[in-house]
């Protein structure tokens, strides 16, 4: 049984908009499916920031979500599998949190990175995602989860990631925190096109959140985003498998 289906994340934003309760649950079904795919192997690394670095990031039209007072930046390894007419391949995306104009919890992509050609060139056309061609692997080594990337020409070749974690035992839905549900429950992505804000929307069932340990972690992703170096220990998240259901961009 799930017992915080109404929990709510309380959150510091200069928005003047009234910002949506966070819950574990989709807020909304995806009514017009786009695509559908299923994510294994996804660990989340998290590090805090100060606002005051991040927000000047942003597009017009979003206000950065913080949390006691401090922004996130997520470095997100996965492998996506079941999406129609591509085999399986991994993804690695670098993303913060934010408040739409209509008080939506969303997420703003920085970059994200995958190994398939096609699926770079149709996500930044249907979506105009920053999606970058890597040449990438993970596997499964001793109990631990190894993601390895590069970016691949006419990117620089010099943005890379190496990860290591080793998941741990899954966390009882009563036990998930605040800060859990605010950093991985969030089913609406913005975007801009046309110097205009979209958005698109995301359901899945609540993420089956397990803990982890970082083994190794070399990256310059987060510094090819435009941001700051990470400082100290990120805090790290696994999820070994979800079904996800995207939906067809729309307007904010």
């Amino acid at each position: 049984m799930f017992f915080v289906s109404n929990l709510r994340a309380e959150a510091a934003t200069e928005s003047r908009t009234e910002a949506r309760p966070i819950t574990p649950r989709a807020p909304q079904p995806v009514t017009r499916v786009a695509m559908s795919q299923t994510w294994r192997g996804l660990t989340f690394l998290h590090w805090p920031y100060e606002p005051a670095v991040v927000q000047p990031l942003l597009p017009p039209g979003l206000m950065l979500d913080t949390l006691d007072g401090d922004a996130w930046i997520g470095l997100v390894p996965f492998e996506i599998h079941n999406l129609r007419g591509i085999s399986h391949f991994p993804e690695t995306n670098v993303r913060t949190y934010v408040i739409g104009p209509d008080g939506s919890r969303a997420v703003w992509f920085f970059s994200l990175d995958a190994a398939r050609l096609a699926v770079v060139l149709g996500a930044r056309f249907a979506y105009h995602l920053p999606y970058f061609w890597a040449k990438m692997r993970v596997a499964s080594e001793d109990g631990t989860i190894h993601y390895q990337s590069r970016r691949r020409r006419p990117h620089a070749v010099n943005v890379m990631s190496d990860i290591r974690v080793k998941p741990g035992q899954r966390i009882a839905a009563e036990k998930l925190s605040e800060r859990d549900h605010f950093l991985t429950a969030r089913y609406r992505l913005y975007t801009i096109v046309q110097r205009r804000l979209r958005w698109a929307q995301i359901e899945h069932q609540p993420w089956p959140l397990a803990r982890a340990a970082l083994v190794t972690l070399k990256q310059n992703l987060i510094d090819a985003a435009g941001l700051p170096a990470p400082e100290g220990h990120p805090l790290v998240h696994y999820a070994a498998e979800i079904d996800v259901k995207i939906g067809y961009p729309g307007a904010a």
